[in-house]
């Protein structure tokens, strides 16, 4: 396809998906009156621009702190989550949905940073918010980021269904037995970018770092996409970084803590940080703190088959995550990578 073919679809893709935002939000007008109403009643007042049709979620109410506002007052821990037991015991998750907490006038959603490529447009990515809202244990506790600015109206509007599947690895490794140290994975350097935008998930490198201190084994990890990859906070440009942290209790022989949060890093926080590891902080006297939101935790005891999956759905569609697992990529990966070698 030409470019200029490529460009008038894309632009007539555009139009219509405009059009249909402009109907839909037509056909729900009273649902959007009987909203304006209840949020002014909270101090929250909202025009015309501040609904949205989205095909992946429905239609949506957007102003900064709206989720909390009309959630009301929580108790919140001092990394900004929320306990996912108080929030749902007052709109309760829904099966059908996942990653959303049902009250009869209003849907909270969690933070977008769980959409495909952390877009607010996009639907969730496979599948770590699907694990995540129905694991559940004893001694569990699950504390989960909102997404505080958006608020979804149309409470019985029907759910959006993407078939896409990622799998955990295997991953059978005493992780007592692991020993101290830093591990750094990147795609194949032979690839070309569009085979790493679109096999490796934009993966530019993985950072892992796992440490000991105490009775407790600490890991830490950090998923840096390529350059192609920025989001926009506050109209300011970022390019974000998924990191996760967890701790073993090498008595208790399960994990006792794990914890996920986006880093956001300037451009040139990122060029600096991207092709460096965990030292790099106290080697380099710059010493780069991202800017980072913790958007999950959970506290309790955790089998290690479960870290693992929750892992890999975090990072989804990363194929470096698979391969620190399991030690080798994906069957359907490896496949593709042959032919690309064959035909090049």
């Amino acid at each position: 396809m030409a470019d200029q073919e490529y460009d008038e679809m894309i632009a007539r893709y555009a139009a219509d998906m405009e059009n249909m935002s402009r109907e839909r939000l037509a056909e729900a007008a009273d649902v959007i009156a009987k909203f304006r109403a209840l949020a002014a009643s909270k101090g929250v007042m909202l025009g015309a621009e501040s609904f949205d049709y989205i095909q992946t979620t429905g239609i949506v109410a957007k102003s900064p702190g709206i989720a909390r506002t009309l959630l009301g007052p929580i108790r919140t821990e001092r990394d900004g989550l929320l306990p996912f037991s108080e929030i749902a015991s007052r709109f309760p998750p829904s099966p059908h949905h996942v990653g959303c907490f049902f009250g009869s006038d209003f849907i909270l959603m969690a933070h977008p940073c769980y959409r495909r490529g952390m877009r607010p447009v996009n639907n969730w990515a496979p599948r770590f918010i699907d694990l995540f809202w129905r694991f559940d244990g004893g001694g569990i506790e699950k504390y989960i980021a909102l997404d505080e600015d958006r608020v979804r109206i149309d409470v019985d509007g029907p759910g959006y269904f993407e078939a896409d599947t990622w799998y955990g690895a295997p991953f059978d490794e005493d992780i007592r037995s692991i020993k101290p140290g830093i591990v750094k994975l990147r795609p194949p350097l032979d690839l070309e970018s569009r085979h790493v935008s679109f096999f490796f998930a934009d993966a530019y490198c993985l950072d892992i770092k796992w440490s000991e201190s105490d009775g407790i084994k600490s890991f830490q990890a950090l998923e840096t996409k390529t350059e192609n990859i920025r989001i926009e906070v506050a109209g300011i440009h970022y390019f974000p970084a998924r990191y996760l942290h967890a701790e073993f209790d090498l008595r208790a022989n399960c994990f006792r803590h794990f914890d996920g949060a986006i880093q956001l890093f300037t451009e040139e926080e990122y060029f600096q940080r991207r092709d460096s590891d965990f030292n790099m902080t106290m080697k380099n006297p710059a010493h780069i703190k991202a800017r980072s939101s913790k958007v999950f935790k959970i506290n309790g005891p955790l089998r290690t088959e479960d870290w693992v999956e929750f892992c890999c759905h975090f990072y989804t569609a990363n194929p470096l995550t698979f391969e620190y697992f399991s030690g080798e990529y994906p069957k359907h990966i490896t496949e593709i990578l042959k032919r690309i070698r064959n035909h090049a």
